[in-house]
């Protein structure tokens, strides 16, 4: 464990654990063993008092909101016919339903641009968030970043993370997530948390 601590105002944040994201094959972990240690984590963050953020992406059904500018994937999906589903689904149902948890929508790959995602964390004093979710090297790698530039203290929950490529996965948790957090378990994170 390299969490050496975890300040007295952190929130765990998740990212778009939504039936559509789950239902893609990942790696390291299986989409269900994440939800289950997300849901395990934000029992914790729960009983201790602090904030459980639930970030989900939504795009509109006529692709108006995307992203704009060239890639070759999205060069490839429009010779393809291929586009990504307007809506991913719902947030996986061992989450879902908790009054206290805070929805943010997102319609980028990070949680904070055209979010009120730094608004909600810090209304509530928050200096330090917990990451998860999908995918590790796209919306929980956009997110950590912005987080980093937003002067946030930041913890991995490498278990409560996958992607849809191993070495994309890799990447993030062995280059990526060092250099701007500290990385965890979620046993490690829920003993620090006292839970």
């Amino acid at each position: 464990m390299t969490v050496t601590e975890l300040d007295d105002k952190t929130a765990l944040v998740l990212i778009d654990l939504q039936r559509g994201t789950l239902s893609a094959p990942t790696v390291p972990h299986a989409p269900g063993d994440v939800v289950g240690r997300a849901a395990r984590l934000a029992e914790a963050f729960r009983a201790a008092g602090a904030p459980v953020v639930l970030v989900r992406m939504v795009n509109a059904a006529d692709g108006s909101d995307a992203v704009k500018g060239r890639s070759e994937a999205a060069r490839r999906a429009a010779a393809s016919g291929s586009r990504r589903p307007p809506d991913l689904g719902p947030i996986a149902d061992a989450l879902a339903g908790h009054e206290t948890d805070i929805p943010v929508t997102k319609r980028n790959w990070g949680a904070f641009y055209g979010t009120d995602l730094d608004l909600q964390l810090r209304r509530r004093g928050v200096t330090q968030i917990v990451l998860g979710g999908v995918a590790t090297s796209l919306g929980v790698e956009s997110t950590a970043r912005a987080a980093h530039e937003h002067g946030y203290n930041i913890a991995f929950a490498v278990d409560a993370m996958t992607d849809i490529n191993a070495d994309a996965h890799a990447h993030s948790i062995a280059w990526v997530f060092p250099l701007i957090g500290e990385l965890a378990t979620t046993e490690e994170l829920c003993e620090l948390l006292g839970k």
